[in-house]
């Protein structure tokens, strides 16, 4: 079987998963996919990293598009995804439908999870919703950093603590069992982002790099990506 490799923001996995069986018995090529960090995913294209197929944020996209990394006009959105708070399942859903209240929920919290601080989306924006809102000296010795959302959404449902909680994208939480989706960030402290698939410049398979933007972008797949967390 011939190989398809996407490089990918974790974000996506889920959705590239539940693809999976149906692309492969199609069009005969299995997936291999690298899902992490958006920005760790950009360096490992940049730094010479088999690639047919690249997920990531349209900010990114747009950028590697205008180097010359990615098939001109092949660019497609997938949708938005909100960051969002989750706990592990049972645990009591904090109120985080404000500023103020997801302040509380934080500084009540004994463990924090998040992706990348430095290279992952979510990781990124929560570090500054932290600033933002005061508490981030405070919480520092709590936060539990992990290389990508699905890594951190693991951490947290693997966690011993007594009160944990975790942001991260929303569809990283819907994947990951043993979680629940409290809510997206509030107003003040939300992010929606726009994840977009286009076909890398140096691509092998780009017949069947089209065929998966397809199933990943089609009107016929709206349902699944709600479902998944694509709004």
């Amino acid at each position: 079987m011939s190989v398809l490799h996407v490089l990918s923001g974790g974000a996506a996995q889920g959705l590239v998963e539940s693809l999976r069986t149906t692309f492969e018995s199609e069009t005969g090529h299995r997936i291999d996919g690298t899902f992490g960090a958006v920005g760790a995913i950009r360096d490992k294209l940049l730094a010479g990293a088999p690639a047919d197929l690249l997920i990531l944020t349209a900010a990114v996209i747009t950028g590697l598009e205008r180097d010359g990394h990615v098939v001109s006009g092949s660019a497609k959105d997938i949708g938005e995804v909100q960051t969002a708070i989750a706990v592990r399942h049972g645990d009591p859903a904090p109120p985080v439908g404000s500023a103020d209240a997801l302040r509380s929920a934080l500084l009540a919290a004994d463990a924090i999870h998040l992706p990348d601080p430095t290279q992952a989306t979510a990781g990124i924006h929560f570090a500054k919703v932290m600033r933002d809102l005061g508490i981030a000296d405070q919480v520092a010795a709590r936060l539990q950093p992990a290389p990508n959302g699905a890594t951190a959404m693991r951490a947290l449902a693997a966690s011993k603590s007594a009160r944990p909680i975790g942001c991260t994208q929303v569809t990283e939480i819907l994947a990951t069992a043993g979680l629940d989706l409290v809510a997206p960030l509030p107003p003040g402290c939300a992010l929606s982002t726009t994840y977009t698939v286009a076909i890398a410049r140096r691509a092998v398979a780009r017949d069947a790099a089209a065929r998966l933007v397809a199933m990943l972008t089609d009107e016929s797949g709206r349902a699944r990506r709600q479902a998944l967390g694509f709004v």
